[in-house]
């Protein structure tokens, strides 16, 4: 089959080319809940270009020599095209969304149903993703597309739409109709975020973004107020909350100063969840004690909010804004992500 390869870590990312297409071998059926997913849409993430840097590389390849050449990709859809022996449930053809981890699902974090904490492959990051024809995965990482979605234009729902979802989800259940939520950053996550805000709670929804482009995208997908990242954000987000900031902030880039100025913009006793990720975050432990602000970390979500995530989107409540090339334009769409070229998320279609 055709992939496209990682060679080489860039970590200034100047190189003219980060991938190459190759023939590799297919993935083929190994264990008996094993699934081959004929690939329909793989998403290209902003987590691609930090693998491309290197900076997962103390994570995923410590010494530098056991992970490359890798096939990247993480947020993948198609359709079911071989199962293993004891796969129930899912046929040749049945189109589908993979959730990004798979593991065996006797540990304990998976007994849980924490299945981003169990042990197991991440495939895209630790092993072979879906920049490719095909994508090896397990049975009880699939879940059945409704037949309003297709794979292309749902793919990066698998981790970015997760993502947003898990941390708008926690936020929702905190918030109450008078009070405030800040996004940070209206792009690729923070609009599925917005959706997901005003679809599950009642609080008014500030936006910030330094793009005027994100931030009509925002306007879209029902935010209350937009505010231009500009140097000033953090004095408008106070201004729009009675001078004391919001019971939520979800700070969807993490980093470029974005850390402080999202807990500036923080209420005592209130929530920062922070997604996106490139900096250290650095306060004051007496900060944290006299003002008990939360931070609160998050990575990808579980199975079953995927599913809940898929219903949102089958009743129209969540819309993915996507780009669409071909896998053969894999450089492109990274380069394009890369200078903030893409309106929501880039997929890669075989």
């Amino acid at each position: 089959m055709k992939a496209q390869v990682l060679h080489h870590y860039d970590p200034a990312l100047t190189a003219p080319v980060w991938v190459t297409e190759e023939t590799v071998p297919d993935p083929r059926i190994v264990k008996s809940n094993d699934v081959i997913v004929r690939i329909g849409g793989a998403g290209v993430c902003r987590t691609d270009l930090h693998i491309i840097e290197g900076i997962w590389r103390p994570h995923t390849d410590p010494t530098g020599t056991g992970l490359l050449p890798l096939i990247m990709g993480h947020e993948n859809a198609g359709w079911v095209e071989e199962v293993g022996a004891e796969v129930e449930g899912f046929r040749k053809g049945d189109p589908v969304i993979v959730h990004p981890k798979v593991t065996g699902g006797t540990c304990i974090a998976c007994r849980r149903g924490h299945d981003m904490h169990g042990d197991g492959k991440f495939p895209g990051l630790d092993s072979n993703g879906g920049y490719a024809e095909a994508l090896l995965t397990s049975s009880r990482n699939l879940i059945a597309l409704p037949r309003t979605l297709a794979p292309r234009d749902v793919a990066p729902y698998a981790d970015a739409g997760l993502t947003a979802y898990r941390a708008a989800k926690k936020a929702a259940q905190q918030l109450l109709p008078d009070q405030a939520a800040v996004v940070i950053g209206a792009g690729g996550l923070g609009h599925i975020g917005i959706q997901v805000l005003r679809a599950m709670c009642a609080a008014r929804i500030i936006v910030v973004d330094i793009s005027d482009t994100s931030l009509a995208l925002a306007a879209e997908h029902g935010a209350d107020h937009l505010v231009k990242a500009d140097g000033g954000e953090v004095e408008a987000v106070l201004a729009l909350t009675g001078g004391k900031g919001a019971e939520a902030v979800i700070d969807f880039v993490g980093e470029k100063g974005t850390t402080k100025k999202g807990l500036d913009m923080t209420r005592a006793a209130g929530s920062y969840y922070v997604v996106g990720y490139g900096e250290d975050i650095r306060v004051p432990t007496v900060d944290m004690v006299i003002t008990e602000k939360n931070i609160i970390g998050n990575l990808v979500g579980t199975w079953a909010e995927l599913t809940e995530l898929m219903a949102l989107a089958d009743r129209g409540l969540v819309e993915l804004a996507t780009k669409h090339y071909r896998l053969s334009e894999a450089n492109q769409a990274l380069r394009d992500l890369h200078h903030g070229k893409i309106r929501g998320r880039a997929v890669l279609v075989p």
